[in-house]
Formats: structure tokens, sequence, C-alpha cells
């Protein structure tokens, strides 16, 4: 018998997304490692490819941040593998304790895809950014680095934001080339209620 496709809509695919990263990191504590996915069980939004950070907060502060940049496996696996690593995987923190996962908050976001963002020079970079709105990625050498658009809230002046991300990257603050290339991109996040 033919069965309709499964939709979800905005709200429920946030919440989907939500309980799936707090279940990896519980899954977590047990396994040490992702929550597995069943693709065939979920709405069709999960199932497609997407790219997602899972960021955690405790207290208010930041406690993990992790993702991918480019959708390379379903939305749903994607989470549950960003929850798993800014839980137990991000290299700035210690992995978080049981005791503390009834006051971590998660937030998702889901990112769009990368824009190439072909630029003359620091100043030209600058007035294209859209603070609060743009994530930022640069490369530079091999390496990469990016801010989502959350951190706009911590530091709404574009020269700071990039001078934050140029050091992120392990580049000068003042560091200029043209072989630096920038990507931006934006996201719809989903934060669990305190």
């Amino acid at each position: 018998m033919f069965e309709p496709a499964k939709t979800a809509t905005p709200e429920s695919t946030g919440t989907e997304l939500l309980r799936l990263a707090r279940g990896s990191i519980e899954y977590g504590f047990i396994h040490r490692e992702p929550l597995p996915i069943q693709c065939d069980e979920l709405p069709r939004t999960l199932t497609e490819p997407g790219a997602t950070f899972t960021t955690l907060r405790f207290e208010g502060e930041l406690r993990g941040c992790c993702g991918t940049l480019e959708a390379m496996h379903p939305l749903a696996e994607d989470v549950t593998r960003s929850a798993f690593r800014a839980a137990f995987r991000d290299p700035r923190f210690e992995p978080v304790g049981e005791e503390e996962l009834g006051a971590i908050r998660v937030e998702v976001s889901v990112l769009s895809p990368l824009e190439p963002m072909p630029v003359t020079d620091e100043a030209d970079l600058l007035d294209r950014l859209i603070p609060g709105t743009d994530g930022l990625v640069i490369v530079a050498d091999g390496r990469r680095a990016t801010f989502l658009p959350e951190v706009w809230k911590t530091l709404p002046d574009s020269r700071q934001f990039l001078a934050a991300l140029k050091a992120k990257c392990g580049l000068a603050t003042g560091y200029w080339s043209e072989r630096l290339e920038f990507q931006r991109y934006r996201t719809t996040s989903y934060t669990e209620s305190a």
C-alpha cells in the first residue's frame, strides 16, 4: 500500500532536532558514540542532507559547540553527530559530565549552503557583511574557521568580529592577503526552553 510522504512543520522540525541532539548526548554517556539514526522512520525534512552546529550552554556560558559547514549527511544524522561532538569532543572544554546534563541548554543551528564572497580587500568584506545575520568562514593556508551568526551578540562590531575570527584561524588580527577566502551563510536556530 502507498504511504504519503511524511512531512514536518518548521516547529516540529526544530522540536525533533533538539530531541535528537539531547538524545545523542544522553546516548553518548553510555555508548561513547552518537545516537544511531533510522532515517526510514523520520519525516523527509530530517532525511535530506543538512549541515548543523550544536551549541551547549551551562548557566549562560558556552560549554561546547561543534558542527559541520557542508551538508554531507541526512540532517537527523548530522545533528546527532554535532551534539555528541559538542558534548564530548570540543577541544576547548572537558567532556560534559552527567551531573551537568539537566542544566545544559541545547541550541541547534541549521546552516544554509555556503556562499563564496570574493572581495577586493578587507574594507570591501566589512562593507558586505550583515551583522547579526551572516555566519562567516575564513580559509587561509589550509586552515578554516567560522563564527555562527550568534557570535554577533558578543562581537557586534564588524571589525572586532573579523579580527576575532582571524585569531581563531591562527592569523594576526591585522593580517590580509589576496589568498584569503571567505564564505557566508545563514542559520535557522532552535533553542531548548529554560
